[in-house]
């Protein structure tokens, strides 16, 4: 064979460590700072309440927005006069019934859809016509067949749930690859059996992201329902909190009652419903 068709040997020494440029750089305190959530969003809060401060000092208009000291103030007088817990307790308690009744119907009506056909008509036909229906719009309604009180309040909160959370179970148990479901028939399962140890699990974010929309529905159609009529059993919530307030010109509680609903959502949302999230869906590898 001709040398010009042989391959030259190529001869390629070792480089040491050293010879490389930096392959890992140590983070500096604000890079690993930054990289923390909670951090980024806090900092965002304490701008926020920089420019409520600001912008309400240059108003300089308490009947319009209160400063956020003259609200911390407020809010901080409500809580130490045992005012805003009552009110705060008697709103969750509503809040609960409610929400509670509305999952579990929910749950039921996505059985029943998961399972018959019939089921499935029904649940498609209800959230079609019923969904797009603010519950508030049903109040009046309520207060006609409930009254004023617990009923009227539990049967709106009822609605702003149940929908919700049945559309999104719905659509995470249809979601449920045949390869799983086929597994779980392998191990004799049917049934609620299957639902509850296959589909369940397999559905859980959808379903998860459909409490948390429940959740908000529910909670922005309490305080507008209290708003409007207000005390449930003798007892008035945050809402009524509220309009007392705006009736007496009481800016500054009106704003702190506002900053304790945005409180028990970030709360709800950051607390509660982020550890449900870290010790299912996130430990199951479903989401990143």
């Amino acid at each position: 064979m001709s040398d010009a068709l042989l391959r030259p040997e190529i001869v390629r020494e070792i480089s040491g460590a050293d010879e490389f440029g930096i392959v890992e750089k140590e983070l500096t305190v604000f890079e690993r700072l930054y990289n923390l959530g909670w951090v980024r969003k806090t900092c965002l809060l304490i701008v926020l309440a920089l420019v409520w401060e600001g912008y309400a000092r240059y108003l300089d208009n308490q009947l319009l927005v209160p400063t956020l000291t003259d609200t911390l103030r407020a809010w901080w007088e409500g809580m130490t006069s045992y005012v805003l817990p009552q009110r705060i307790l008697a709103s969750l308690q509503v809040l609960a019934i409610g929400f509670t009744t509305g999952v579990v119907l929910a749950f039921i009506l996505t059985v029943l859809a998961i399972t018959t056909r019939i089921g499935t008509d029904f649940l498609e036909s209800m959230t079609a016509m019923l969904n797009p229906l603010p519950a508030i719009a049903l109040l009046p309604l309520a207060l006609i067949w409930f009254g004023l009180g617990l009923g009227s309040l539990v049967f709106v909160l009822v609605h702003s749930v149940l929908w919700a959370v049945a559309l999104n179970t719905h659509a995470g148990f249809r979601g449920v690859s045949n390869t799983l479901r086929m597994v779980g028939r392998n191990y004799g399962l049917s049934g609620l059996g299957l639902v509850f140890k296959i589909l369940i699990p397999a559905a859980f974010p959808s379903i998860l992201s459909g409490l948390k929309i429940g959740w908000a529905f529910a909670w922005r159609t309490l305080i507008a329902a209290e708003l409007v009529f207000g005390v449930a059993s003798g007892k008035g919530g945050l809402g009524w909190y509220i309009f007392e307030s705006k009736n007496q010109l009481d800016i500054p509680e009106v704003f702190a009652g506002l900053l304790t609903i945005i409180m028990i959502g970030l709360l709800v949302e950051n607390v509660i419903f982020r550890t449900i999230e870290n010790r299912t869906v996130r430990r199951w590898g479903m989401q990143t």
